[in-house]
C-alpha cells in the first residue's frame, strides 16, 4: 500500500491543429523582399491577422495589436494576411498603399485569391489565429476585443516553450519600407475655409494641413505629426466641418474623439469622446466628454447639430455645442442596409456626410451605398443594395452600382457628388431624375470632394481629395457625364453550402485563461440573427442570450446571407480581486449561404477559442 499523496493531475493539453502554410499570389510586404514560410517562423509565437483594409473593425484590431507587438517584440511575430472583400482590394498596389496608410509595422502577405483564408477556414474580417512556436494553431478569435486574451495566451506560450527549449528569441522578419517625401500622405477629407484656403486632414501623418487657394502650397501644419491625444496631437484624423462660431470640428478617428481647431488662435480642444473606444453596453448619450465614441469618420453641420458618421458602430450620432452633449440618433449597431425610422435603420460603416438642404447625405461604404436622412429622421437609400453587391454601373439608381464610396458632396442643383473610392471615380446621383452618372475617372482612391466657384464666382469646379495620389485635384464639373463600361461584382467569398430545413448555428466562445463569463448582472452573452432576404429564415431570427440556436431555412429560397452578431463579456476569475477587469468580445458575420441537398447541417462561427468539431484534425 502506498501512502504517498497522489500526483497532481496533469494540466489539460491545449487542442492543437497543424498550421497550414501561408500562401498568397500577391507576395510579401515589409520583409525586404524575402518570401516567408512557417518554417522561417518556427520558435516564435505567431499571430496571424486576417484583415482587409476597407474594414473598420480590422483597423481597430491593428491598433489593438500595436502594444502586444511592442511588448513581445523578441518572441512574437504578427503576420497580416490581407484577404480582400472588394475587387479594388485585390490590386497589389492598393495593398501596398494600405500597409503604409495604416502604419502596419509587421510582415503582410497579399492573398488576393483568399487562398490562405480558405486553408484556415476563416469566415469573418477580422480573424486572429495564434500559432505556437512548434507550428500548431492553438487559438482563433473573430472580431475585436481579444488583445487581452491573446496577451495572456502569449505569456503562457512563452513560459511553456522557454521550458521546452522551443522558443527562439530575437528580432523578427519585419523590414520597414523606405519613407517617401510628399506634402500630403494619404489625405482623408478637405474643407474650404471662409478665406478661400483649404484645410486637409493629412491622415497618415496625424496632422491637419492648410493649403493655399491653389490647393498645393502649404501654408501651415497643425499638430505635432506624432500619433497621440495631447493638446497638439491627432491620430489618423478624417472628417472636417465648419462650426457656426468659426472653429473647425475634426473627426479624430483613431482617438475616438471629436476635436476642434480654432484657425485664429491655433488652439486644439476635445469636445466629445474620452479617447476610449465605445463597446456594447456603453452610454449612447450624455455629457460629450464623458461618453465613448468609436471611429468617427466624418462630420457635418445640419439642423443645428454636428452630425457624426460613427463608422466603428454603424451609426449616426450628434453633438450639440449648446448643451455639450452627444446622442446616438440613427442605426442599431447592426451592420447592413435597412431603411426606415432612424432608430431602427441599419448602416454599414458610414464614412462620408454632406448637408444638402432638407437631406443629410451619407456615404455608407460597406454596402457601397448612398443613403440619406430626412428632417423627420427617416433613413432612405438612393443607391446600393447590400453588403456583397458592388461595381461600376450608371443609369437608373435602382440598378446602379458603386464600390465602397467614402465621400459625398452636396451640389447646388440638389444632386450629390459621390467619391466612389474603390472605382477611382467621381459619380453623381440626381434625385430629380433618379439617375447615376460618372463625372470623372482615373482618380486614385478619391475620399472626399469640395465644391468651389459657381453662384457668380465663375464656373463651378470641384476639388477632389485623391488619397492614394497624396494630393488635391481640381476638376471642372462636366455638363455631360463620362461614359464607362458597366461592370458588376459580388464579394468573392465562396458561399457556404447548407442543407435544406434545420441548420444548427453554434458560436464558439471559450473565456480566456484566468477569466470566466461575467454573470453578475444576468447573461453575459448575446446572439442576434437575421437574413437577407428576410424570407430565407422560416424561424430562428431575432435576439437571445444563448450562443447556440437552431435555424430553419424556408422552402423555396435557395441562397442568401445570414447576418449573425455575437457578444460575450468575461472577467478575471480571482476572488481576491475586488474589482475584476472585464473584457467584451464581439463580432458581426455576414455569411453567404447556398441551400443544396447534402449541404452541412451545422454552421460554426468562432468568436474565441477552438471549434471542437475541427480541433482534432
Amino acid at each position: 500500500m502506498n501512502d504517498a499523496a497522489p500526483a497532481p493531475a496533469p494540466a489539460p493539453r491545449r487542442a492543437r491543429v497543424r498550421a497550414p502554410e501561408l500562401i498568397g499570389k500577391g507576395g510579401w510586404l515589409n520583409t525586404g523582399g524575402k518570401e516567408l514560410t512557417l518554417a522561417d517562423l518556427r520558435g516564435k509565437c505567431v499571430v496571424v491577422d486576417f484583415w482587409t483594409f476597407c474594414c473598420v473593425n480590422c483597423l481597430h484590431v491593428l491598433d489593438e495589436l500595436r502594444e502586444l507587438e511592442e511588448r513581445h517584440r523578441d518572441t512574437v511575430v504578427i503576420i497580416g494576411v490581407h484577404s480582400p472583400k472588394f475587387v479594388h482590394e485585390a490590386e497589389h498596389q492598393a495593398v501596398v498603399d494600405a500597409v503604409e496608410r495604416y502604419e502596419v509595422e509587421h510582415p503582410v502577405l497579399d492573398d488576393p485569391e483568399l487562398a490562405t483564408w480558405k486553408q484556415y477556414a476563416v469566415r469573418a474580417w477580422p480573424t486572429l489565429v495564434v500559432i505556437d512556436p512548434e507550428g500548431y494553431v492553438v487559438a482563433q478569435h473573430a472580431g475585436e476585443g481579444h488583445a487581452h486574451a491573446i496577451e495572456t495566451l502569449v505569456a503562457e506560450l512563452e513560459a511553456e516553450h522557454e521550458a521546452k527549449g522551443t522558443l527562439r528569441r530575437g528580432d523578427g522578419p519585419y523590414v520597414p519600407p523606405e519613407p517617401v517625401a510628399t506634402d500630403l500622405r494619404f489625405p482623408g477629407k478637405a474643407l474650404r475655409l471662409p478665406g478661400g484656403t483649404f484645410l486637409v486632414s493629412d491622415t497618415t501623418r496625424h496632422q491637419l494641413v492648410e493649403l493655399a487657394a491653389d490647393g498645393e502650397t502649404v501654408l501651415r501644419r497643425i499638430g505635432s505629426g506624432e500619433r497621440g491625444f495631447g493638446p497638439d496631437a491627432f491620430s489618423e484624423p478624417q472628417g472636417l466641418a465648419l462650426l457656426p462660431d468659426g472653429r473647425i470640428a475634426v473627426a479624430d478617428t483613431v482617438n475616438h474623439a471629436i476635436r476642434t481647431f480654432d484657425p485664429q488662435t491655433g488652439e486644439i480642444a476635445t469636445v466629445a469622446g474620452t479617447g476610449k473606444q465605445w463597446w456594447q453596453g456603453s452610454a449612447t448619450s450624455g455629457p460629450a466628454r464623458e461618453v465613448d465614441l468609436s471611429s468617427p469618420w466624418d462630420v457635418a453641420w445640419w439642423q443645428d447639430r454636428l452630425w457624426i458618421a460613427m463608422a466603428g458602430v454603424h451609426q449616426l450620432w450628434t453633438y450639440d455645442p449648446a448643451t455639450e452633449t452627444v446622442e446616438a440618433v440613427a442605426g442599431t449597431t447592426n451592420e447592413g442596409l435597412v431603411d426606415g425610422p432612424a432608430a431602427e435603420a441599419w448602416f454599414a460603416q458610414p464614412s462620408g456626410l454632406a448637408a444638402g438642404g432638407d437631406r443629410l447625405w451619407v456615404a455608407d461604404s460597406e454596402t457601397s451605398a448612398v443613403r440619406w436622412l430626412d428632417t423627420d429622421l427617416v433613413v432612405h437609400t438612393a443607391v446600393g443594395t447590400g453588403l456583397f453587391d458592388f461595381g461600376h454601373r450608371d443609369g437608373d439608381a435602382a440598378q446602379a452600382l458603386l464600390q465602397h464610396p467614402l465621400g459625398v458632396t452636396a451640389l447646388p442643383d440638389g444632386s450629390v457628388a459621390v467619391s466612389d473610392t474603390y472605382n477611382h471615380a467621381l459619380r453623381r446621383y440626381d434625385p430629380a431624375t433618379g439617375q447615376v452618372t460618372t463625372l470623372a475617372t482615373d482618380l486614385r482612391e478619391p475620399s472626399d470632394a469640395v465644391l468651389v466657384g459657381g453662384e457668380g464666382s465663375g464656373d463651378p469646379e470641384i476639388v477632389v481629395v485623391e488619397s492614394a495620389r497624396h494630393r488635391l485635384t481640381r476638376l471642372r464639373l462636366p455638363e455631360e457625364a463620362v461614359r464607362v463600361e458597366s461592370v458588376a461584382h459580388r464579394t468573392q467569398r465562396a458561399a457556404t453550402e447548407v442543407g435544406p430545413g434545420k441548420l444548427s448555428l453554434d458560436v464558439i466562445f471559450q473565456a480566456p485563461a484566468g477569466q470566466k463569463l461575467d454573470l453578475r448582472y444576468g447573461p453575459s452573452t448575446r446572439l442576434l440573427v437575421s437574413s437577407t432576404p428576410p424570407e430565407l429564415l422560416a424561424s430562428g431570427d431575432g435576439a437571445d442570450t444563448d450562443l447556440s440556436r437552431d435555424l430553419v431555412l424556408a422552402d423555396g429560397v435557395t441562397e442568401g446571407v445570414l447576418h449573425v452578431s455575437a457578444m460575450a463579456a468575461s472577467c478575471d476569475d480571482d476572488p481576491a480581486i475586488e474589482y475584476p477587469a472585464c473584457h467584451v468580445h464581439q463580432q458581426d458575420w455576414g455569411v453567404p449561404v447556398r441551400v443544396v441537398e447534402g449541404g452541412t447541417g451545422r454552421l460554426a462561427l468562432v468568436l474565441a477559442g477552438m471549434d471542437e468539431g475541427v480541433a482534432g484534425q
